[in-house]
């Protein structure tokens, strides 16, 4: 699962959900149509929702309310990496060592033929989180050991909270 809480996008501030069902099926949570088709020109998906999305933001931790699912998630305080990186780098050293320790690409060409950089701004270790979808909870935290492949990108492999700068060209 990815929660994408964007900031600043060209739509605006907003959040969406991302969802990989262990049999592959990728659903993406969005607030409305246009978001939606912002979001699916970047990322792949099955099966789209456009729903109201709630969203409560505290200190290290969100909970997400969209439509039948519930996500709370918790955080430690994290690394912060408050300098600024060219998309050279991005796209060749932090690529590199995104890949090698959190099995992720931080450089990748979107669905839409456009480049996309992470820049990443903070890594923060989840402590707790807890999910359901209708009546069924979607399991204990674990490993991210599925092929989601929502996009250039998996989520990182080991439960994390990841502030990036998404630069799209």
């Amino acid at each position: 699962m990815v929660i994408g809480d964007w900031h600043n996008s060209p739509l605006g501030e907003f959040t969406n959900v991302m969802l990989a069902k262990p049999d592959g099926t990728r659903i993406l949570f969005a607030p409305s149509k246009e978001h939606a088709e912002y979001v699916s020109s970047l990322y792949s998906f099955e099966e789209v929702k456009v729903i109201p999305i709630n969203v409560e933001r505290g200190t290290n931790k969100i909970k997400v309310e969209a439509d039948d699912l519930v996500v709370n998630m918790e955080w430690r305080g994290g690394i912060v990496l408050p300098f600024p990186r060219p998309r050279w780098f991005i796209a060749k050293i932090e690529n590199l060592f995104a890949g090698f320790i959190f099995g992720t690409k931080t450089y990748g060409i979107t669905n839409n033929g456009r480049k996309e950089w992470y820049c990443v701004k903070k890594i923060s270790k989840i402590r707790c989180a807890t999910a359901e979808l209708g009546e069924e909870d979607l399991g204990e935290m674990s490993d991210f050991r599925i092929d989601a492949c929502f996009g250039f990108s998996e989520p990182p492999r080991k439960p994390s909270s990841i502030r990036v700068k998404s630069m799209i060209e």
